[in-house]
């Protein structure tokens, strides 16, 4: 559609293929690709383009949005000979909205800036849901410029978008935002964990505290699928540990001690000790009721 800049979407995953398909229904043409072309179908059947590579795609529009696993593939798709920033059309918009590390987002811009392209690091927040529903919170690092630019298309995304400062600092952001989601992912376990042990109903205690000075959104929307043995992935158990590994990283070089996020990775690790990664991070409460 005139004045629509077409749109690479990288990474067609849990939240990548909703985020990709809001972009398609408000008339922009899009270019997919993703490790697993099985996982783009939906969006192929639909009319997006499908390129063999990241790079392949980026050559082919003027906007590149990444939605990613871990900070290696980020950095593969963008600086790998053959990647986005190699490939990218002049003046292009590059928008990583993978959690991944606030060094490597520098080292995007500044590689993205030699070229003469924009670079944005704009992770989320609001899991499965809120990339279905177009309710993310989108916490974004880079030039002003860029974001002003960024935004009509971040719109179709998530309602709560915030430029928090130059390149890294949507990254910092979202370890902030990893960072309280972990040790309250143990605390409303703990909780219901303590709720069962006392002979109590879990889900009667679910729904008192759950709109109280205890209330928190994981609470009120992990805790009922926990409760339902459901514990399919909104957001891997592989991915909060990983977001888990780069703020204690962040933390360490800053010289900051967070011994509440030490107690969650270490819980974090005893699930994926028993085979649970490819869950969702819910599966923490079934580590309680198998103590």
């Amino acid at each position: 559609m005139p004045g629509k800049p077409s749109i690479a979407f990288i990474g067609t995953g849990v939240m990548g293929r909703s985020m990709a398909g809001h972009l398609m229904a408000a008339g922009h043409v899009l270019h997919v690709h993703n490790r697993t072309r099985e996982k783009a179908r939906a969006l192929l059947d639909s009319g997006a383009r499908w390129h063999d590579s990241a790079g392949a795609a980026a050559a082919e529009a003027e906007v590149v949005i990444t939605m990613l696993g871990f900070p290696q593939d980020v950095e593969q798709s963008y600086l790998a000979p053959g990647g986005i920033v190699e490939r990218a059309r002049p003046g292009a918009l590059l928008v990583d909205m993978t959690t991944s590390s606030p060094v490597l987002a520098r080292r995007i811009s500044a590689a993205a800036s030699a070229r003469g392209l924009d670079a944005l690091d704009a992770p989320v927040s609001g899991g499965d849901v809120g990339a279905r529903e177009a309710r993310l919170v989108i916490m974004a690092g880079g030039e002003a410029a860029a974001f002003e630019r960024a935004l009509p298309i971040l719109s179709l995304l998530g309602k709560n978008l915030v430029l928090q400062g130059p390149a890294g600092s949507g990254q910092h952001c979202k370890m902030s935002n990893q960072i309280a989601c972990a040790v309250g992912m143990v605390a409303w376990c703990e909780a219901l964990a303590y709720a069962k042990r006392a002979g109590l109903d879990p889900a009667r205690v679910h729904a008192s505290i759950s709109g109280g000075a205890a209330g928190s959104w994981a609470l009120t929307n992990l805790g009922p699928r926990a409760l339902g043995g459901d514990f399919a992935p909104g957001f891997y158990v592989k991915h909060i540990r990983k977001d888990i590994g780069i703020a204690v990283a962040s933390a360490q070089e800053m010289g900051l001690e967070l011994p509440g996020l030490d107690c969650a990775r270490m819980l974090y690790d005893r699930v994926a000790g028993k085979g649970w990664e490819e869950f969702g991070t819910q599966v923490l409460y079934r580590l309680y009721t198998s103590l």
